[in-house]
């Protein structure tokens, strides 16, 4: 399980720490794919397997299904954490998320989300703005 968030820098190659307590966690390599909300997405092999399981036996019609899995893998990248723990992140999706020197790593359950500093501030006070409507209305039944 992934949680918290952590502040690093790219270095000059583009690469980033990974937190040490999910070195191990992710020994098998990572899957890096574009967010929906201008970030990136770090899934364990284990969870991008299941991801492309649970594609497989959806119920989208054959060409959306299509157009999604081209969306989903072809813009995919797999990376391993090399000797000193950190990922290599590829220009595309450094550019994608507007990630050029500091860099967030949010930890949302089964993966991680990589994002540019300023944005992450803004994401994190919508959702933690929209998690307590959720909770409030929750707690209202």
């Amino acid at each position: 399980m992934f949680f918290s968030e952590f502040e690093y820098k790219l270095d000059e190659n583009g690469r980033t720490p990974v937190p040490p307590k999910f070195r191990a966690i992710l020994k098998e390599g990572v899957i890096l794919t574009p967010g929906v909300e201008k970030c990136i997405i770090a899934y364990p092999v284990s969870e991008w397997k299941k991801l492309a399981t649970s594609l497989d036996n959806g119920s989208v019609s054959p060409s959306k299904l299509r157009r999604l899995k081209r969306a989903i893998f072809a813009t995919a990248f797999a990376v391993g954490i090399d000797g000193q723990g950190r990922l290599a992140v590829p220009a595309s999706l450094r550019r994608y998320a507007g990630i050029d020197n500091e860099v967030i790593i949010a930890g949302v359950n089964n993966y991680l989300e990589l994002w540019n500093k300023e944005q992450w501030e803004a994401e994190k006070t919508i959702s933690q703005e929209q998690a307590g409507q959720i909770i409030e209305s929750l707690e209202s039944r």
